[in-house]
């Protein structure tokens, strides 16, 4: 997410920690984290993929669509294996990851396992746009309308005050595995708030709707490609322009998140398999409309992962056939 900045989705603190996860989950079984496989026989010509999911619906709509296709259209054995996105790179080493398909910048993670052990490689963009930021509900902005210019935020700080933040108004964030500056950013802006846990993007997005129901105040962490943008328009706040290096010393952060050119990452291995599934990966590409669209039929119309996907692609057959491998139909 990539936040739910991504939803860099917080910097890989603890490689060593991710390593011992993907072990310790290895020695219980094929999947990491706890995974899924969908797909046939995954016979000679593609075998099996272990793909990284993580913790977001969007990214969930991602590994729909390519485990679907995957499956019925190349015959492969893709096994699901929901992880957080620094122990998903971990496994690019290991043998447990093969693909991330959605990633979020992460320069840390890309110097470590694409420039420094080689372990890893980018297959490209995915199409969709990635963009981090606070948000706050619709009624707040209309009631407020300064209130989405950062250097007013202290002014309203006593309105946002919550149990959790005690005497400083609360800045609500997701996942903690989400790319966030929101702590640095709270620091060297002198913003009298502090950030608070959400837990998960279900629990954000139901805080907005609680907070425009009730009139509430409430500022998020939040970002795009992203559903509910369709059922809420949110209101995004204009923080300190993004320049690039702004946020190249994290501590020292004070602007705004960059966009997002969102890509694939596959392990260097499953890269140069051969194997139909790279090339799948390779060519995977949609927009945000796209992913959104399979995302709400996940979120909101509460499919399975393969129906979403299978209701998509039925409806998109020549966006699919420009993923395949020559010769497929």
């Amino acid at each position: 997410m990539g936040a739910v900045g991504v939803k860099v989705r917080q910097r890989a603190w603890v490689a060593v920690l991710g390593i011992a996860a993907l072990a310790l989950a290895g020695c219980g079984g094929a999947t990491v984290g706890g995974g899924s496989s969908s797909g046939g026989s995954g016979g000679p010509a593609c075998g099996t993929v272990n793909l990284a999911v993580n913790p977001w619906v969007g990214y969930e709509a991602d590994a729909a669509v390519y485990a679907y296709v995957a499956k019925t259209k190349l015959n492969c054995n893709v096994v699901k294996k929901d992880l957080k996105e620094q122990v998903s790179w971990a496994g690019f080493g290991t043998g447990e990851v093969d693909l991330i398909l959605e990633n979020w910048g992460h320069p840390d993670l890309t110097k470590q396992y694409i420039t420094d052990q080689k372990t890893a490689v980018d297959l490209g963009p995915t199409g969709n746009k990635g963009v981090i930021g606070w948000y706050v509900p619709p009624w707040l902005a209309a009631a407020h309308p300064d209130i989405t210019d950062w250097n007013n935020l202290n002014k309203y700080a006593d309105q946002f005050k919550t149990s959790e933040s005690g005497d400083k108004g609360q800045l609500l964030d997701g996942d903690p595995s989400y790319v966030t500056n929101d702590n640095a950013l709270v620091t060297n802006l002198n913003l009298n708030f502090k950030v608070v846990q959400g837990g998960s993007e279900t629990a954000l997005i139901q805080s907005f709707r609680q907070a425009e129901q009730n009139k509430q105040f409430l500022i998020a962490y939040f970002y795009e490609p992203q559903w509910f943008f369709k059922e809420m328009k949110l209101v995004k706040v204009n923080l300190p322009p993004y320049k690039d290096g702004c946020d190249a010393d994290p501590a020292k952060v004070a602007c705004d998140y960059p966009p997002y050119d969102l890509n694939k990452i596959a392990s260097t291995k499953f890269a140069n398999s051969g194997s139909p599934a790279a090339e799948l990966a390779k060519k995977f590409q949609w927009t945000n409309d796209d992913q959104d669209s399979v995302a709400r039929s996940i979120a909101v119309d509460k499919m399975s992962p393969d129906d979403a996907a299978k209701k998509w692609v039925e409806a998109n057959a020549d966006k699919v056939k420009a993923w395949l491998p020559a010769g497929t139909s």
